[in-house]
């Protein structure tokens, strides 16, 4: 019986030992932090052995096969001493995928993968398709691929889970943008960042296809140097492309295989340029599985978006809030900006990525009258910001934040809650975050 060791008692980590031990390995799962109650009274259902808060290498370095769950980076001792057994170390996406003949749909980039994978799932399930939603986002594929038997999978993939993947294929690869992120796993090099992001088309064939931002600069030069074996589908709000999708006054023209769709862009249910493209990316996934153009046209009407995703949480005294805890970068931040209509109060700050603020600085000027900084160190934010707006204002809690906010905006300002910081200096993630403001403004 062969051995399949698992790093990590997460959610990948068991999803993968439940398909592990269905497809006959001897599991065993050792986590270096606490496994969660609710982990442990699954793996003990499934009487699959387990250790948390230590790695015992005599049970790890036997193994004949490895996940190592995404959080782990390749760098960690005890991962270089099985890489240097000859040991194979993948992703659960390589071990899941290992075990299906499903349709795949994967989707990466550094923003927009969320919307643009819950977006395409939506599309699909409105199409009649057999089709689950896994990776990033709710349960884990390996989970989906034990216990379900979809005929596709949107699957919304991280540049860790990428790095880790050997045979890897999705029939469709989504590639949303790239811009500098998580750069303190890649050594900081920009380039190795961009390589692991396209490793989701690296076993590509002719017959498969590669949707991606053709106004990104860094998707556009990489693709020009490393060509790839997939059809390659370019959306575009700046130009007019032959085959893939571009903006058309107000119209998102989708052309594949000969065949177009003509759809307006009036009644789009999400708001702002970055979910144009989000959208013509789900869109165009939905019709080279053929689905239905009036499928389309009306799935992408009746979205419900993404939660703490320029989410609207409520209006007060004329005040619009929003939730936009999810961007945790510069990027997604940017396009929160330059969706805003109304002046802004917009609440910022967190656990700095080694961020550059200088490309918000054009959005700040032009649209925000105060800033609430929400964070342990504020210092780059205050020296970046501190003379470009009238009203900057230092705060340590959610709920002292909001009252600030309340105080300051008038009739028809929004305030934004948009980090451009991870959040786990005051929250435990980016959803108890953006629970906790939603909280607060309820209890105004």
């Amino acid at each position: 019986m062969k051995r399949l060791v698992v790093l990590g008692g997460g959610e990948s980590g068991v999803g993968t030992a439940i398909l592990g031990k269905k497809k006959g390995y001897e599991v065993f799962v050792s986590d270096k932090g606490k496994i969660k109650d609710k982990y442990k009274k699954v793996l003990e259902h499934f009487e699959i052995d387990w250790e948390d808060e230590t790695h015992t290498e005599d049970k790890i370095l036997n193994a004949d096969l490895v996940m190592k769950s995404p959080g782990i980076p390749d760098t960690v001792p005890l991962v270089v001493q099985l890489t240097n057994k000859g040991i194979s170390v993948i992703s659960e996406i390589e071990f899941a995928s290992r075990y299906t003949d499903a349709t795949i749909i994967g989707i990466t980039g550094s923003n927009g993968k969320t919307t643009t994978t819950m977006l395409t799932n939506h599309i699909f399930k409105q199409g009649g398709l057999n089709v689950g939603m896994a990776g990033n986002i709710g349960d884990s594929y390996a989970k989906m691929v034990a216990e379900n038997d979809f005929d596709s999978y949107v699957l919304e993939i991280s540049s860790f889970q990428l790095d880790g993947i050997k045979d890897f294929r999705p029939h469709i690869a989504i590639l949303t943008n790239i811009t500098p992120d998580h750069l303190d796993r890649y050594e900081y090099q920009f380039e190795n960042y961009i390589a692991s992001k396209f490793r989701i088309a690296e076993n590509q064939k002719s017959e498969d296809y590669l949707i991606y931002d053709a106004d990104d600069e860094v998707i556009v030069n990489w693709l020009k140097h490393h060509p790839v074996q997939s059809k390659l589908m370019p959306f575009s709000i700046q130009r007019e492309v032959e085959e893939g999708a571009y903006l058309e006054n107000n119209d998102i023209i989708i052309t594949t295989n000969n065949d177009s769709i003509q759809m307006t862009t009036d009644h789009l249910a999400l708001e702002g340029k970055h979910n144009l493209k989000n959208t013509m990316a789900a869109s165009m996934a939905a019709k080279l599985v053929s689905i239905r153009k009036e499928t389309i046209r009306e799935s992408i009407m009746n979205f419900q978006g993404a939660p703490h995703r320029l989410e609207k949480v409520l209006k007060i005294g004329h005040v619009q809030y929003i939730n936009d805890s999810k961007a945790t970068n510069v990027n997604a931040t940017f396009y929160a900006l330059d969706s805003m209509s109304a002046p802004t109060v917009w609440i910022v700050g967190g656990v700095d990525k080694g961020n550059d603020y200088k490309e918000l600085m054009p959005l700040v000027r032009e649209k925000v009258k105060a800033i609430i900084c929400l964070g342990m160190d504020n210092s780059k934010i205050k020296d970046a910001f501190g003379n470009v707006v009238d009203l900057m204002v230092e705060t340590f809690a959610m709920e002292e934040a909001i009252k600030v906010a309340y105080k300051i905006a008038e009739r028809g300002d929004t305030v934004l809650l948009s980090p451009a910081c991870a959040s786990f200096d005051l929250f435990d993630n980016y959803e108890d975050r953006g629970n906790q403001f939603k909280e607060a403004i309820k209890n105004l």
